[in-house]
């Protein structure tokens, strides 16, 4: 049997779904009965709602041993997708307990069970940092701490951590680092679905930085080629294009069939509203919606290379425009 953490997120749901249709045996966690309803309507999109049926639904917390124990009963492999999502400051506390406590969890389980495989959904956010002369950001580039980094990063760097300690003790495993994930979305309330989400209410302003993209069918295809090969304590970049930020919300603009972003914001500008942000939540007005990293994320250009799959295992991927248009279906239907 297969156990998918993460069931009802943006990964979890299409790789659920593809498995179930190759015929497997597969255990899905959840937390909440309204997301596996959300499970269900996407399986409707995708006109399979007969195979939700076959799903052996676990209500667990990756933070919560007792009902994990549970959950690994029979399983042979497991695909960690269970992750939380933010660039808030004031979600330094739950990004480490959910992201690294989490994938420990999940890691030591795994060994006590004899998993005979793990692959975990990691972030292009955990990737090395440029030296000196380089200037595409691979598999190989080497984290520094002295750079700053986002606590989103920093505990998804610690989650993948865990992963290679789990390898280090005789667990085979594989990481893969998606970029930004397009794809019909589950949750309207984080990830990707926040894109949707500004630019369907009217977002004016646009950043030129530039972010990796990938589909979410290429995420799920990777995951499965790679747990079904001989690789093991290796991590693979997802990435099916460079967009500019720019470029992004224009083109999700045009696929909901409202106006795209207008108006550039500068760097001193994007400076001056983290600042902002950040007192007015000093004082009590709002709570963070702008943190340093992630004003500064939006005007950070680098090469992100994903090549390594591309030549290991001749993976090609799909054209985002693509994935962009049927999120954008779903995302009127749903």
């Amino acid at each position: 049997m297969i156990l998918i953490t993460g069931a009802t997120g943006l990964v979890g749901s299409h790789l659920l779904l593809r498995l179930l249709e190759d015929g497997h045996v597969v255990r899905a966690l959840y937390r909440s009965p309204a997301k596996r309803e959300a499970v269900r309507r996407l399986f409707a999109f995708y006109e399979k709602e007969s195979l939700y049926a076959a799903i052996d639904w676990q209500q667990a917390d990756i933070t919560d041993i007792p009902s994990l124990e549970e959950a690994f009963v029979g399983i042979r492999q497991v695909y960690h997708c269970a992750a939380l999502i933010s660039f808030l400051p004031q979600d330094e506390a739950r990004l480490r307990k959910v992201n690294i406590e989490g994938t420990a969890n999940i890691v030591n389980l795994c060994l006590h069970h004899q998993v005979r495989k793990l692959c975990h959904v990691s972030s292009i956010a955990a990737l090395g940092d440029l030296r000196e002369g380089e200037t595409v950001n691979t598999e190989v580039s080497e984290w520094n701490p002295e750079h700053h980094h986002s606590d989103y990063a920093i505990s998804k760097y610690g989650a993948e951590m865990e992963v290679w300690r789990g390898v280090q003790e005789g667990l085979p495993a594989v990481v893969v680092s998606p970029g930004i994930i397009i794809g019909p979305m589950v949750d309207r309330n984080s990830g990707t679905a926040t894109l949707f989400t500004n630019v369907s209410t009217g977002m004016a302003y646009y950043t030129e930085g530039t972010t990796a993209v990938v589909d979410v069918a290429d995420v799920v295809d990777a995951m499965r080629l790679l747990m079904q090969s001989d690789s093991s304590g290796e991590k693979f970049i997802l990435s099916g294009a460079t967009y500019t930020f720019r470029q992004l919300a224009t083109e999700t603009a045009q696929a909901l069939g409202v106006k795209p972003p207008h108006k550039r914001a500068s760097r001193m500008l994007l400076s001056l509203a983290w600042r902002v942000d950040a007192l007015l939540a000093f004082l009590g007005v709002k709570k963070r919606a702008l943190s340093r990293a992630s004003a500064e994320a939006l005007h950070h250009t680098e090469a992100i290379s994903a090549e390594k799959i591309e030549t290991q295992f001749g993976f090609r991927f799909r054209p985002v425009a693509d994935a962009i248009l049927l999120a954008a279906r779903y995302w009127r239907h749903g």
